[in-house]
């Protein structure tokens, strides 16, 4: 939509297609993040993304101006639809943002199968699955020596001594992603949750 906002107010052809083509690669980004194909926390990113979308359009409007065409009379209007428009999409997306990370992603979804660690060699996955409980949802595996080690090897070798956690997001998505692994009856068990 802020490409479709500059389209609207854009006066010149250079700074336009300058502008004009930032904020479509900007979206393309930003549907890349949602669909997955680049990771990065979702709110966060559309926040991002119409934080800066009407920075953008104000610094292409601060250009435009610099080369002295007096905008038309229907311009001013436009202008402030654009504005008012934009301001709107920012609160929305802050809203609904919040709203996400607070309540929709709290327990309803697992972390990526990327958030589980690497393999070291000769210890591989056997299986992998979802659980979800009153805690939130989590992505564990079992996994097993092929060199014969034994449980606490096994651990010791994928690094897991202790649980490691880290932030999944960077303004609106607060959890945590903690990483680890344990001792799950004959077998060892690496899991990846929300905290």
């Amino acid at each position: 939509m802020p490409a479709v906002v500059w389209m609207t107010i854009a006066r010149t052809r250079p700074v336009g297609f300058a502008i004009g083509g930032t904020l479509l690669g900007g979206a393309v980004l930003l549907i890349s993040v949602q669909q997955g194909w680049i990771e990065a926390p979702r709110p966060d990113a559309h926040l991002l993304f119409t934080v800066l979308a009407p920075l953008l359009i104000a610094c292409g409007a601060g250009l435009e101006r610099r080369h002295g065409n007096p905008p038309p009379p229907e311009w001013t209007s436009r202008r402030n639809g654009a504005i008012g428009f934009l301001g709107m999409q920012f609160v929305l997306t802050l809203v609904v943002g919040l709203w996400y990370a607070m309540l929709i992603s709290e327990g309803s979804d697992a972390p990526p199968s990327k958030a589980l660690p690497a393999l070291p060699p000769g210890i591989s996955m056997v299986d992998e699955g979802v659980g979800c409980g009153s805690g939130g949802c989590w992505r564990s595996a079992t996994v097993i020596s092929q060199d014969g080690l034994s449980r606490p090897e096994i651990i010791r070798a994928l690094g897991f001594r202790q649980e490691r956690c880290w932030p999944s997001g960077w303004l609106l998505d607060w959890r945590d992603i903690c990483v680890g692994a344990r001792e799950n009856g004959e077998n060892v068990t690496i899991y990846a949750g929300w905290r």
